[in-house]
């Protein structure tokens, strides 16, 4: 039978609920409501489907102390990570919230109420404390540690909650298992022993020989049971993730392996994560789980060192195994010997057989360079998922993004750029002119500091889908300040490739171009909130190519531009 859950009953609100969601529905029309976060959606559906038992609303400062400080709830229940809803002081006043008042929480993407709350307390944390405590220091190069400061809003509100509706969901919902239905389906199978396999990452055939072999091991079926949620920034989109573990389950043997989802947002908290994930994976249902080294780690703290230690996690799990009742399987590093054409632990692998392996670097170089995957490493079919999600460079869109003084002579290079890339003609090629964008995009907007960084996040925004969809783009604003073009990198970078070209013509050279006199009108102040007159141009350090027309014609520019391209496979060299 399906393992128990955790505190002995699954706090499934959905169900408890049921017999009044009609008056609930009615109700929450009538109070005042609070917009949930990306990450208070996701703990919202694990508190309300029993993911989080025994769980039955966000902490209360009791129960968050409790939990901060020794990882107890109040009724002495292990619970390793805080669960809590941030609110700002303005939330507070414009819903009135205050203790024992009722809030509507609301999904973000279409505002229908999920849930009631009633409210328990307000509270201020001590964040400092929280992030030393449940994270091991505070330092924001932990993600988590940055949400806490730099997202989280300023007070947490606890108390209960009463189930209306689960959040909509529109992708993989036949592999959108709640608890109660992921246990009716292991009722249905007749599993009563099941590992359970969580992932934040593509998985390869090495992944899928040690899930093997530990059920094998255990006499027992496996869950392969991935986040969905928010995981750790970088991380590759779930979308993709999906479509690679569905691609991989048919390579388990019949009847083996099932896969569910969970709509999870990771902190990345490593050892108290470990005992969160595997609380989660007990009110799942599941019997035992693998943990493996550095599990759910974020990498190196500001000084460079790991967070945590490689079984750090393994050893918290191991301490309170008892009460966390489900069995703790160690990952197995897996190794391939092509000798033999078998993959076998690395501590059993005989001294002198060779072994192959494929780092994580090494499989991002060959997937953007085009290079081939070997069938050893990974599936054809899952290498054909990663391939068109993750094309090489020669199929992914970029934007060359010109800065400069007005008459520089960056509109002509764009222009004659945009002509060399669509000579190419491997992908559109769109044009976007300071003075067009203004005219399309920003017609209200002055030329005030504020206004100039609203005009060029716009650009940057239509860049960036330009780039997303494999165009090429060629943006070419003047761009005076330095924290709005780091912006639009960052913004653009997501989506592919990003080449900051200054040019920098000397101002003197401009205002010798300058067919239509502004700068003149600049100094007589006819015009005010010029750049290189009364306004400042920060010269940017962090130019990918530094252009000056007056030692290079536009032609050499633009072939240094498409020098830049090539080095990189966005273009083909000639």
């Amino acid at each position: 039978m399906a393992n128990t859950p955790h505190g002995g009953v699954l706090k499934d609100l959905y169900i408890r609920d049921a017999n009044k969601n009609d008056s609930l529905r009615i109700e929450a029309k009538t109070l005042p409501s609070l917009v949930l976060t990306d990450r208070q959606l996701c703990d919202l559906e694990l508190i309300l489907n029993g993911g989080f038992s025994p769980l039955e609303g966000f902490l209360n400062e009791k129960d968050y102390n409790g939990v901060v400080e020794n990882m107890r709830l109040t009724s002495g229940l292990l619970w390793s990570m805080p669960i809590t809803l941030d609110v700002s002081q303005e939330e507070i006043e414009a819903s009135q919230i205050q203790p024992q008042r009722r809030i509507a929480l609301l999904d973000p993407r279409d505002y229908e109420a999920l849930a009631i709350l009633t409210v328990d307390d307000i509270y201020e944390p001590n964040k400092s404390k929280e992030a030393e405590y449940v994270f091991g220091a505070d330092d924001s190069a932990h993600p988590a540690v940055y949400y806490l400061h730099n997202i989280a809003k300023k007070f947490y509100v606890g108390g209960s909650l009463e189930a209306i509706q689960s959040p909509s969901h529109y992708d993989y919902v036949a592999n959108r298992y709640t608890p109660s239905e992921l246990r009716a389906h292991f009722k249905k199978l007749q599993w009563t022993r099941v590992v359970a396999f969580q992932t934040r990452n593509p998985m390869h055939r090495a992944h899928r020989e040690l899930t093997v072999r530990a059920a094998r091991q255990r006499k027992a079926h496996l869950l392969i049971h991935p986040v969905v949620g928010l995981t750790k920034p970088g991380d590759i989109d779930h979308y993709t993730r999906v479509r690679v573990y569905k691609a991989l389950m048919p390579k388990y043997p019949n009847g083996m392996a099932e896969l569910s989802l969970l709509p999870l947002a990771m902190r990345m908290g490593g050892p108290r994560e470990a005992v969160w994930h595997a609380l989660i994976r007990k009110n799942h249902g599941v019997t035992h789980f693998i943990i493996g080294r550095d599990h759910a780690g974020p990498g190196k703290n500001s000084q460079g060192v790991d967070f945590y230690g490689p079984y750090d996690a393994q050893d918290l799990v191991e301490k309170f195994k008892d009460e966390i009742g489900i069995e703790i399987v160690p990952f197995q590093m897996m190794t391939y010997c092509p000798d033999s054409d078998e993959y076998l632990p690395a501590d059993q692998v005989p001294e002198g057989v060779k072994t192959l392996n494929i780092s994580g670097t090494e499989l991002r170089r060959r997937l953007k360079t085009g290079l081939p995957i070997p069938e050893w490493f990974s599936y054809p079919e899952v290498v054909k998922v990663l391939r068109q999600s993750h094309p090489p460079r020669s199929q992914q869109g970029f934007t060359i993004f010109f800065t400069g003084l007005h008459a520089s002579g960056k509109n002509a290079i764009a222009r004659a750029l945009q002509v060399s890339l669509n000579q190419e003609s491997s992908r559109s090629v769109s044009l976007l002119m300071g003075e067009n964008v203004r005219a399309e995009l920003s017609s209200e907007l002055g030329f005030s500091k504020r206004d100039r960084d609203i005009n060029i996040a716009r650009q940057a925004f239509v860049a960036g889908e330009l780039t997303r969809a494999g165009a090429a783009a060629i943006v070419a604003p003047i761009a005076p300040y330095d924290d709005a073009r780091k912006q639009a990198r960052k913004t653009i970078e997501k989506s592919g490739g990003f080449y900051l070209v200054h040019v920098a013509t000397p101002l003197e050279e401009c205002i010798k171009r300058d067919r239509d006199g502004v700068y003149e009108k600049a100094k007589k102040g006819e015009i005010k909130e010029f750049t290189g007159i009364d306004d400042p141009y920060e010269t940017p350090e962090d130019a990918d190519l530094v252009v000056d027309i007056t030692k290079q014609s536009v032609s050499q520019a633009v072939h240094e531009i498409v020098l830049l391209l090539e080095k990189d496979g966005f273009v083909g060299s000639a």
